[in-house]
């Protein structure tokens, strides 16, 4: 544990489990990126089962905080060899109208890593602050800066993560600006949202998912999703945080820090 002057790290805070739920923020988020929007739909089946992309988005993040050496090189190893072959020229990729518009991509891309790691973040201390409670300053700082470990194992070079809050501030202000959702993302999203097969606790789950997500999400994004909105619906969304933050706060730590200790015990990529 840290003393009572030292901030919190990351390794402080990132087991809580509240913070899963703002999975479908930071998904839709990077789908609203053009170019991993297209990537995702036409090489990805997290769709049609979001319970595995979940699954392996939480090993890769417990395993670079929480893991062996061992198990970090397996989830980058994982990660590097399902990326490698996600790649996509527009300008020799086929001559179709479809084809004509959908960006070029590549999964390796830096810039394409550098704006998934950041959403992972920024989502991260969003629904920190909404289900468990406000950082201080020095707390954000120091947790912040130790994202930049779920970047550079991103293939994201040393030194690209914005150096600091104020900067990412910038960085993120400019991406929200370049964000666009065409119909094969949106229907990429709405399959992720209304799933019509999986686990019955998964789609029993969904309509309070939906409506996390949704309320989570900036306002600009939800309106290029066309997620409805308005005062009915954003009054059950701040009833559902109340409610949500009341259970995690009576909730044992064992319990709040069990899918960490889950899944570094099933740390699996095939």
């Amino acid at each position: 544990m840290p003393s009572p002057h030292a901030p919190l790290r990351l390794r402080d805070v990132g087991a809580e489990a509240a913070l899963i739920a703002g999975g479908g923020r930071a998904v839709l988020l990077q789908l609203a990126n053009p170019a991993i929007g297209h990537a995702i739909a036409r090489h990805s089946g997290f769709a049609s089962d979001p319970v595995r992309r979940l699954r392996h988005t939480l090993a890769f993040v417990y395993a670079l905080v929480y893991g062996t050496p061992e198990q970090v090189a397996a989830v980058r190893a994982g990660v590097n060899r399902r990326h490698a072959p996600v790649k996509y020229d527009a300008q020799h990729g086929g001559g179709t109208p479809t084809e004509a518009a959908v960006p070029s991509y590549d999964a390796a891309d830096p810039a394409l890593q550098l704006w998934v790691a950041a959403t992972l973040y920024d989502t991260a201390v969003t629904v920190r602050r909404e289900l468990i409670g406000p950082l201080s300053p020095s707390d954000l700082d120091a947790i912040y800066l130790d994202y930049e470990i779920i970047g550079t194992a991103l293939q994201v070079p040393p030194g690209m993560w914005p150096r600091d809050r104020a900067a990412f501030d910038e960085y993120w202000s400019g991406q929200l600006g370049g964000l666009r959702v065409d119909d094969t993302v949106r229907g990429v999203a709405d399959a992720l949202l209304h799933p019509r097969s999986g686990p019955i606790w998964l789609r029993a789950g969904m309509p309070l998912a939906r409506l996390v997500t949704a309320g989570l999400l900036p306002l600009e994004v939800r309106a290029q999703f066309g997620l409805r909105w308005g005062p009915r619906r954003e009054r059950r969304f701040v009833l559902a945080l109340a409610v949500l933050r009341g259970v995690n706060r009576v909730l044992p730590r064992r319990v709040r820090e069990w899918p960490k200790t889950m899944m570094l015990s099933h740390i699996s990529f095939t």
